[in-house]
């Protein structure tokens, strides 16, 4: 028993020294890598956004004048139309035939003007050298005067029908696209028979949106003007309309209902993407910008005591910065408190990051910073 208490110490002292050996010969702890981004001071321009209503600059329903057959269309649903160009046919002759009969009524009642022209002469050098009456003279002066009335009531009756006539070719009174049409060819139509097509003027396009007198109010007392600010449209899918547009009108009455008083933007439309009728979120941007410090949305945290990011400070230790946050834009949100220009921004690894942990910052991609 006595012989195995020195080897038993032996083995426990070679034992602790090899562990002590093992564990003195580990690394010290590496600091956690982490990407940062100095926080960037740009200029950035006040922002309202409204929800607003496109409509068209002209709006036109076609409609029938007079009544009969409708003949083939001679466009197709949904084309580009010009001023001026057709696009229906009524059925021509009945109308023809109206205008031929008045063009006849009217050259008789020209021969009649005409006859009773010279029969008023006549009688008129004969009452000059005492020959004729003046009774006779008079009945020559009213048959005149008749026959010229009967002549102006023909060249009317002649205008109408020409006029119907030229209702039977269906034009587009303005330029823009054209919808589908509502009634088929070989159907009878008229003045009642409802709307044949509607063209629409696409370029410009207007979009109409109501402000709160409150809001109305706040741009004034800050200077903001129809001139001074930009108009941009949100469509559907979250993207920007290429073209800006500009504040036209602002309307001269309230709604009581809402007391919002509706503001309009006019916008260029070259490649058709607003369409009257269409629901979009309209922006109006100052013209002037400030200087701000923004960071990306994607940074920032928060808790119960607000929101927070964190910085890489002296000695590469991590700092957590209570912040005041600003508007967002396009990814990026401003920081109007707790942050200075081109301090280093964790952007990546922040979740991981414990304050006073030091770290091993290294400089963000592009692709990461434009995030």
């Amino acid at each position: 028993m006595k012989a195995l208490v020195p080897t038993l110490l032996a083995l426990v002292c070679g034992g602790f020294v090899v562990c002590c050996s093992a564990f003195a010969q580990q690394p010290a702890s590496v600091p956690l890598a982490v990407l940062v981004q100095p926080a960037e001071a740009r200029p950035l321009a006040a922002q309202r956004e409204f929800i607003g209503r496109a409509q068209a600059l002209d709006k036109v329903d076609l409609r029938a004048r007079v009544q009969g057959f409708l003949g083939a269309r001679k466009f197709k649903d949904g084309d580009l139309v010009k001023q001026g160009e057709l696009l229906f046919v009524i059925e021509p002759e009945p109308y023809q035939a109206t205008v031929e009969q008045r063009e006849g009524q009217k050259a008789a009642a020209e021969g009649a003007v005409a006859n009773a022209d010279v029969q008023f002469r006549r009688a008129q050098e004969l009452a000059r050298t005492n020959v004729g009456t003046q009774q006779t003279l008079d009945q020559r002066t009213a048959e005149l005067i008749a026959a010229k009335g009967a002549l102006t009531e023909a060249d009317a009756a002649l205008k109408d029908a020409k006029i119907k006539l030229s209702y039977t070719d269906v034009r587009s009174p303005i330029a823009g696209r054209i919808g589908r049409a509502n009634v088929p060819p070989g159907n009878v139509v008229g003045p009642e028979s409802g709307v044949l097509a509607t063209v629409v003027a696409e370029q410009p396009m207007l979009v109409l949106f109501s402000v709160t007198q409150r809001e109305l109010l706040e741009a004034r007392r800050g200077g903001s003007s129809g001139e001074a600010m930009k108009a941009k449209v949100r469509l559907a899918d979250d993207t920007l309309h290429p073209e800006e547009g500009t504040l036209d009108f602002i309307d001269v009455q309230v709604d009581p209902r809402t007391d919002g008083q509706t503001l309009r933007a006019s916008f260029p439309n070259t490649d058709g993407r607003l369409t009257d009728g269409q629901t979009v979120r309209v922006i109006l941007e100052e013209k002037q910008a400030a200087n701000v410090v923004m960071v990306p949305q994607s940074v920032v945290a928060s808790d119960q005591s607000g929101y927070y990011l964190f910085v890489v400070g002296p000695d590469n230790k991590a700092e957590q910065r209570r912040i005041k946050l600003g508007p967002e834009r396009e990814g990026a949100i401003v920081v109007e408190e707790g942050l200075k220009a081109g301090e280093k921004v964790i952007v990546q690894g922040q979740q991981r990051v414990r304050p006073g942990m030091v770290v091993a910052p290294e400089l963000a991609p592009a692709a990461e910073q434009s995030r």
